[in-house]
């Protein structure tokens, strides 16, 4: 089959089409997008295929080494007596905490996962599809800094967090409001995850992820979500997801399978990710990486379909190397980047939706560094075919730090993969023959009917590049990417409106919400 009758470019024509936008030129566009908007789609459906980098050999001495870590090696699974007595009933052989799986026994429990599934958003036109030939684009994930460039970096607060939800359901190139997008830092510990997850409700309309850091707030995330959606509408579709982490190498800890079991039995979505630094948390060459992530991930996945067989899941990757001379984590190089491909390849080889790099960068500032490090690594994550892509917009400082003015940038470039993923639409309009016909030789295409039919929407219209004259760029105050990404952000602030919500079910999460706080002492770590 080729490529063409696999990946039809036409089929994601309307990803980043712009249909129906009104006229009036470059300005009335920026002016358009400064202003809140939704996105022009709720999700991207590839036209290109993926990029496959590995044959069949490689991939099975790939799986079959992960089988051995399986088999021989095994993994631990501490702290959750429940997690085990599930491997202990599925036929694995047990150690103590440490769990060894017979080969093909993982791959079996995984044929009832889901290969895509629909995350359900409060407002059903923001509904993603993960998985199969959709991408997805969420905010980075995590940082207990941000940082802007008035005010330098320093701990998050609930207000930067608001402010970041803002911007992603603002942005018309992200389509998932993320989750912990900044640590709200001015907030007890124990009690953040409620105002994290209402703010995610009340900011925006778009799919979310909920509290992973307790079982306890996992199960607030999920009755938050179920005053949302209903009881039985909740129960029977995915409408809040959680990404837990693997404790590499080879641990599962029971803060995160307690989670996902509690997900997993609500019938809402995990995202499963080792996080292995090469020559820390995992070998330094990526074959073995590679190997170790396969294994921690299968483990992880197959133990929500022991919890509730059918539970979306989605597979998920976070390869990263590091600095051997220093030990400091190193972010946006390039053999995470090509490792995403190989794990892209074996995510579909085991049928389930993959969740891949991000926007990754090691640099301090929104600078050349910044951009280079994550333009590398989200190429890697639309190449690989990730599904599901966390980290797109914000990250800096090897994700210590949220940037404002990042997370701008990187929404722009969000934008540009919109196009780079449509592909190339073949069709006698496309193809313009008759364009060729109207002008002739030795004659532009300027006002040509064909160019005037196509000028709005045939190239993307980037809104922080700067495309003028040396002498007029000079002239307005010679300003770099930060700075204008620096007063769009400002502007998209101003004029941010928030969606509508039912006044009965924000009533009904402020009284979730007191009776969880109140009467229960704060904890600050």
């Amino acid at each position: 089959m080729s490529l063409d009758e696999s990946f039809p470019a036409d089929a994601a024509s309307g990803a980043a089409s712009g249909a129906g936008r009104p006229r009036g030129g470059r300005a009335a566009r920026r002016a358009e997008r400064a202003a809140p908007s939704g996105p022009r789609a709720p999700f991207i459906v590839r036209g290109i295929p993926t990029y496959d980098i590995l044959g069949e050999e490689s991939l099975i001495r790939i799986e079959d080494a992960a089988d051995r870590i399986l088999a021989e090696t095994g993994i631990e699974f501490r702290d959750d007596p429940e997690a085990l007595d599930l491997w202990r009933r599925a036929g694995a052989e047990m150690d103590g905490v440490r769990v060894r799986f017979p080969r093909g026994m993982l791959r079996e429990i995984l044929k009832t996962a889901p290969s895509e599934f629909t995350q359900h958003a409060r407002n059903p036109a923001n509904n993603v599809q993960i998985g199969g030939r959709n991408v997805v684009f969420a905010p980075a994930y995590g940082s207990p800094f941000v940082m802007d460039l008035d005010r330098g970096r320093r701990f998050g607060t609930l207000e930067d967090f608001e402010n970041f939800v803002k911007l992603a359901q603002s942005s018309p190139w992200l389509h998932h409001s993320g989750g912990t997008i900044c640590e709200p830092t001015d907030i007890a510990v124990n009690k953040r995850h409620l105002d994290m997850v209402y703010a995610h409700i009340r900011y925006s309309d778009r799919a979310f992820l909920g509290s992973v850091t307790a079982e306890e707030r996992v199960e607030d995330s999920i009755d938050m979500a179920r005053l949302v959606f209903g009881t039985d509408f909740t129960d029977a579709n995915c409408v809040i997801m959680g990404n837990f982490n693997v404790n590499s190498p080879l641990v599962w800890d029971g803060t995160m399978t307690r989670g996902m079991r509690a997900y997993a039995r609500a019938n809402q979505g995990v995202v499963l990710v080792p996080f292995i630094l090469g020559g820390a948390m995992g070998p330094v060459t990526s074959a073995g990486a590679i190997a170790q992530a396969l294994a921690e991930t299968m483990a992880g996945c197959a133990l929500t379909q022991l919890v509730r067989p059918g539970a979306p899941v989605v597979f998920g990757n976070f390869l990263s190397s590091m600095s051997l001379r220093s030990g400091s984590p190193t972010f946006g190089t390039p053999e995470p980047a090509i490792g995403s491909m190989v794990i892209g390849q074996l995510a579909r080889r085991l049928g389930l939706p993959l969740r891949c790099s991000g926007n990754f960068t090691n640099s301090k500032l929104p600078d050349a560094q910044a951009m280079m490090e994550g333009t590398m690594s989200m190429l890697a994550a639309v190449q690989c075919g990730a599904n599901y892509v966390l980290h797109s917009a914000g990250f800096l400082d090897g994700l210590l730090s949220m940037s404002y003015e990042k997370f701008m940038l990187d929404c722009d470039l969000c934008g540009a993969l919109h196009s780079y993923l449509k592909g190339v639409v073949v069709d006698d309009d496309h193809l313009a023959v008759d364009a060729f016909a109207e002008v002739g030789p030795g004659n532009h295409f300027f006002g040509c009917a064909h160019t005037l039919k196509h000028y709005e929407t045939a190239f993307w219209d980037s809104e922080l590049s700067d495309n003028e004259p040396f002498e007029k760029w000079e002239a307005n105050g010679s300003e770099d990417a930060a700075i204008r990404a620096n007063r769009l952000w400002k502007a998209r602030l101003a004029s941010y409106q928030a969606p509508a919500l039912d006044p009965g079910i924000d009533e009904a999460l402020g009284d979730f919400m007191a009776r969880r706080k109140t009467g229960t002492p704060d904890q600050w770590y």
